[in-house]
């Protein structure tokens, strides 16, 4: 059967590569096409746009870019119409996806499945009228997104699993880098501990986070420096002898994909002791001690490599968008690892919150092995990885899809 398959950013364009390679698995005549990027390629995708040309967020951003957004999506519907393909499968990216599922459903009446569901329950409810109406299967990835649909709106979503855990696990069962090793391929110091830096996926993501987080370690640098050297000096007296030195930190940036690397020099050249690796976001996760995270599924991944984390997302208006906050945002939490549990598991710096003193004043704590605050994020990861169960996403997924298309076929022959 023929796919035609839409991603609009990064993690959507990982999650859909492995997806893919799934659907191929239950249907031997699998042929793809469509929007995404290079892992979607690789995994035997006709890509005919890349998802760089259509990863904007905010009202300014998708103003600014609208004609270019607009292009896509009309690139996109003539593709679907001259491929016709046998289903159309939507992942995430809901403000272009919708739109071509109401598209789809309209000329053409073909099967639509959403893999990663709109989040509705966070803004934007009145989605689900466009969901009900245009959308055959909506897989969720995220467990109380079930019990959401049903309560508020009576409509059923399947979960399927979530795709970050299996693959934070797969990469944890195959990759035997020891810390040493990746110290070595980056030019790290294997005498101090790594703060991860992931500051989003998009340029303004990056833009709004990442000098904020730069500052706060620095400013926590020099805070852990401070106390090392009074321990080093206490050590040199009987009755403290057995006072421990705090270990000084080194941060390391984690490079998006599809943003060039020379995109993160201003920001390098500002903090010349800050390290970048491109393409090694797991590797970093796996050896970091503590990680300043943009919300998004980085905070999830973050959780699932068991390091402790500071949520940062700033916004433009700071107290002026907390004010209002409560009247678009239906949600307590925003970030996916409170959400989960339904608790405040890490703590969610934004707007006027993320001032680089502020985010400091949260991940100081962490960097205490035994203090309280790093124990309870570490309790608290436990009770969300048990909430996103055992099941894999992408092969739960692939075989709903397969299954559910072909039943429709037989019914209709």
């Amino acid at each position: 059967m023929r796919y035609f398959i839409i991603a609009g950013e990064a993690s959507g364009d990982l999650h859909a590569s492995h997806l893919v390679s799934e659907i191929k698995k239950q249907d031997a005549a699998a042929q793809f096409q469509g929007l995404g990027g290079d892992l979607m390629a690789a995994a035997g995708v006709d890509l005919l746009w890349h998802y760089q040309t259509m990863a904007y967020m905010g009202f300014v951003q998708v103003i600014l870019h609208l004609p270019q957004i607009l292009r896509a999506m009309r690139a996109c519907k003539q593709a679907i119409s001259s491929y016709r393909p046998d289903a159309v499968i939507l992942v995430d990216y809901p403000g272009f996806n919708l739109n071509i599922a109401a598209w789809v459903k309209k000329h053409l009446n073909l099967p639509v499945y959403y893999y990663i569901a709109p989040k509705i329950w966070a803004w934007k409810e009145g989605r689900i009228c466009k969901i009900r109406s245009n959308v055959d299967k909506v897989l969720s990835i995220l467990p109380f997104e079930v019990d959401y649909f049903a309560r508020k709106h009576h409509y059923t979503v399947d979960y399927v699993g979530n795709p970050s855990r299996a693959e934070v696990d797969d990469f944890l069962q195959h990759d035997t880098t020891s810390f040493a090793q990746f110290c070595a391929t980056h030019h790290l110091d294997p005498q101090r501990k790594i703060i991860a830096l992931l500051a989003g996926s998009r340029r303004s993501e990056i833009a709004a986070n990442l000098p904020r987080m730069l500052q706060a370690f620095a400013q926590v640098q020099t805070a852990t420096s401070e106390i090392s050297t009074t321990s080093e000096i206490s050590t040199t007296s009987e009755a403290s002898a057995s006072s421990t030195s705090v270990p000084t930190f080194q941060a390391v940036i984690a490079a998006a994909p599809g943003i060039p690397l020379e995109e993160y020099a201003p920001y390098l050249q500002q903090h010349p002791h800050v390290h970048l690796v491109s393409a090694a976001t797991y590797p970093l996760l796996k050896h970091a001690y503590a990680a300043l995270v943009t919300s998004g599924t980085a905070t999830l991944e973050t959780v699932l490599f068991g390091v402790p984390q500071v949520v940062c997302y700033h916004l433009k208006g700071g107290a002026i968008i907390r004010a209002i906050q409560p009247h678009f945002l239906n949600c307590r939490f925003i970030s996916l690892v409170n959400l989960i549990v339904d608790e405040a598991v890490v703590p969610e710096l934004i707007a006027d919150h993320t001032h680089p003193q502020h985010i400091a004043r949260h991940l100081f704590p962490l960097l205490d092995e035994k203090s309280d605050a790093r124990q309870a994020q570490l309790s608290g990861y436990a009770r969300v990885r048990a909430q996103l169960g055992t099941n894999l996403a992408p092969i739960e997924g692939a075989q709903r899809i397969v299954q559910h298309l072909r039943q429709t076929r037989c019914h209709h022959t």
